[in-house]
Parts: C-alpha cells; sequence; structure tokens
C-alpha cells in the first residue's frame, strides 16, 4: 500500500513503436531521457512530484478518463500481428485508484476483444499517444 505521496506502478506490455512513442512524450513532457530503466520495478511506489511519474498519472489519468474513444480509436488488428516475443515491459507510476480503473478497463477490453492484454495496452495506448501534441506525425 502506498502513501498519498507515493504513485503505485503499473506494467503494460507494448510494441516497440508504441514503447518509442511513450519514451517520446515522456523526454517531451518531463526531459526523462532513458525511459527504459527509469522507473525501478522493485521501489514500493515512485514519489509524487517526480517529473516523469507526473507525467504517467496525467497519461494514465487521461487514458482512463477516455478509454471508450480511445477504444473505439484503437487499432486492435495491428496489435494482434505484433509477434508475442516482441512486446516490451513499460512501467507507468500513477495514483493507485487510477492504476485500478485502468486495470479494470484493459481486462475489460481484452475480454471484450478476446486477447491478450498486450494486445489491450499496444492498441489504446498507441491511441492515446498518436493524440498527443508532437506525435502524431510519427
Amino acid at each position: 500500500m502506498t502513501s498519498d505521496d507515493r504513485y503505485t506502478l503499473f506494467g503494460v506490455y507494448l510494441s516497440a513503436d508504441v514503447f518509442d512513442a511513450l519514451a517520446e512524450y515522456l523526454y517531451a513532457e518531463a526531459g526523462v531521457v532513458d525511459y527504459g530503466n527509469y522507473f525501478d520495478p522493485s521501489d514500493s511506489g515512485v514519489p509524487v512530484g517526480d517529473p516523469g511519474a507526473d507525467a504517467t498519472d496525467d497519461l494514465l489519468a487521461d487514458v482512463v478518463a477516455s478509454f471508450a474513444d480511445l477504444y473505439d480509436e484503437a487499432d486492435f488488428d495491428a496489435a494482434r500481428r505484433v509477434d508475442a516475443d516482441a512486446f516490451v515491459l513499460a512501467h507507468l507510476a500513477a495514483e493507485p485508484r487510477t492504476v485500478t480503473r485502468a486495470r479494470e478497463r484493459f481486462q475489460a477490453a481484452a475480454t471484450i476483444q478476446e486477447t491478450d492484454s498486450r494486445t489491450v495496452h499496444t492498441a489504446v495506448l498507441s491511441a492515446s499517444l498518436s493524440t498527443r501534441d508532437g506525435l502524431e506525425d510519427d
């Protein structure tokens, strides 16, 4: 359990191109240079006020708030074509309630799509990142 001044880490599996888009977003928003090594998954939480953590908290909160629209925009077929061994584990720091809500939505979407979480994580986060300023043309 984390206190109010710490974020919980939430692991998502992403295709390499979506992981790269996320890294680019975090560099632009928070100056995160090495996203792949930014969060230590063995930590019990990340402090609120950490620039990268604040950026991923904002991103995940936006994903949760607009999940239905992102689900409609998501390209699940493209995500299904990603080789199962090609997914990369990414960590997002977020407020614990946001993490819980995100898990519920991703699990429900995986059930509806009759697919795995990797496909849903990739498709929905790709849709979210593609609408962010500066990433649309990538």
